[in-house]
């Protein structure tokens, strides 16, 4: 894979995440090697993957090339491949492209979609953990309501017109009002033909609220904005079985639909190689020690949603979103410079800086601690937040000039079909 030979440590990264990058930024300047590997050649800023999905933003405004972020490290190498295995005993790793040694290896893998299990499921639903999948339920989005507003037949466009979106996470809630507002802002404008009411929205969710990890309060509001947008929100509600165009549920309810969103968990995205006793099978997620070293290894971490430290107030390890996986980056990367200093390592503390929900235009929910807020100032604060986070100043600029549009026209300017997505 032609990696040039060093007498320096070379620290070998699998994937260009959150994680990943947080901990190759803290390294920057050091005399070692730093190789990454990632299945993409691009660093997806995942919380906004929703609003490409609906047409609100394209791909290139929250995504940014791995290549790009560290072009002025020398010794930094990128190679888009796909790791398949670990040799631990020879410090090695396999990958599509051939294999190269380490002497540390940084695991950022994250999480892929958790089906439970139920590959019917898995087969006709669309899931949203990347660029391509939020394109492909763009393209299905607007095929299906090309196809609604040219068909005769009332059952067919009502199955083309409902949406349904499974999981009410963060994830879920954004979705569903997104897809609320397309209805409002677009449908009415673009589809003479099409009444407003015939495009139906629903929210299916196990528990028995929208947003679980969140507050009661946030939780509560959440809900009430979703439902004022026309959302119709199914709590206590386990989807069995979908075929492609029938979903139903285990209490019996039945939803005729062919665009059907997965959003409901994700599990642990492992490489083959690192002991099981190492993994918790639940999960999927690598036992770490305060240090995000794997257990069992000496120069073996994992970082992000692929690590599981448990904690007296994390017993279940972090939660799975960006801002433990920035942290633990980082303190990873300070440790680093620490060992090559003959230093100590500092143990991973994480702080809680809350966490925040957009519902839609003006409607968001904020937890911060004990503090609890929501409407117009927490989805200006939300709005902040992910431009901050947003790797690269043009994405910040684009999707900033986007947003103002988009609140000042009510318009969503991406709505094109470029890849029309293959129905099954």
């Amino acid at each position: 894979m032609n990696i040039p030979e060093t007498s320096k440590p070379r620290i070998v990264i699998i994937g260009g995440g959150f994680a990943g990058i947080s901990f190759i930024k803290q390294l920057q300047g050091q005399e070692v090697q730093l190789v990454l590997f990632d299945r993409h050649n691009y660093h997806t800023f995942q919380p906004l993957l929703y609003q490409v999905s609906t047409a609100g933003l394209e791909p290139d405004s929250i995504a940014y090339p791995l290549r790009k972020i560290f072009r002025k490290n020398k010794d930094f190498h990128f190679r888009l491949a796909t790791v398949s295995n670990i040799h631990t005993s020879e410090n090695k790793i396999e990958t599509n492209i051939g294999s190269l040694s380490y002497d540390y290896l940084v695991i950022a893998t994250g999480t892929r979609t958790n089906f439970f299990g139920n590959s019917e499921i898995e087969e006709n639903s669309m899931p949203m953990k990347t660029v391509p999948h939020a394109l492909n339920i763009r393209s299905l989005m607007l095929q299906n309501i090309e196809e609604a507003d040219i068909t005769d037949d009332p059952e067919k466009r009502k199955q083309l017109l409902n949406f349904v979106v499974v999981g009410a996470g963060p994830t879920g809630v954004e979705l569903a009002g997104a897809l609320a507002e397309f209805r409002k802002g677009i449908l009415e404008n673009d589809y003479p033909e099409l009444e407003e009411e015939e495009m139906h929205v629903h929210l299916l969710e196990g528990a028995d609220k929208v947003l679980p990890p969140f507050s009661e309060t946030a939780s509560k509001k959440a809900q009430r904005f979703l439902e004022n947008l026309g959302v119709e929100v199914h709590l206590n509600t386990i989807v069995e079985s979908y075929n492609g165009k029938m979903a139903i549920t285990k209490n019996g309810k039945k939803f005729a639909t062919e665009t059907f969103i997965w959003a409901a968990g994700v599990t642990g995205n492992p490489v083959y190689g690192i002991d099981a006793s190492s993994l918790v099978e639940k999960t999927n997620r690598y036992k770490v020690n305060q240090f995000n070293k794997i257990e069992g290894y000496e120069n073996i971490y994992a970082l992000g949603d692929i690590a599981l430290m448990e904690t007296e107030e994390y017993p279940k390890g972090h939660p799975q979103v960006a801002q433990p996986a920035i942290q633990q980056g980082k303190t990873l990367g300070k440790n680093f410079k620490r060992i090559f200093k003959g230093n100590a390592m500092k143990p991973f503390e994480y702080f809680d800086k809350g966490s925040m929900a957009t519902i839609g235009r003006n409607k968001a929910v904020v937890d911060i601690k004990k503090l609890h807020f929501a409407g117009a100032f927490a989805w200006f604060v939300w709005m902040f937040i992910h431009l901050w986070f947003l790797v690269g100043f043009r994405n910040r600029v684009v999707t900033f000039f986007n947003w103002t549009y988009s609140y000042i026209n009510y318009d969503r300017a991406a709505r094109l079909i470029i890849r029309p997505f293959k129905k099954r």
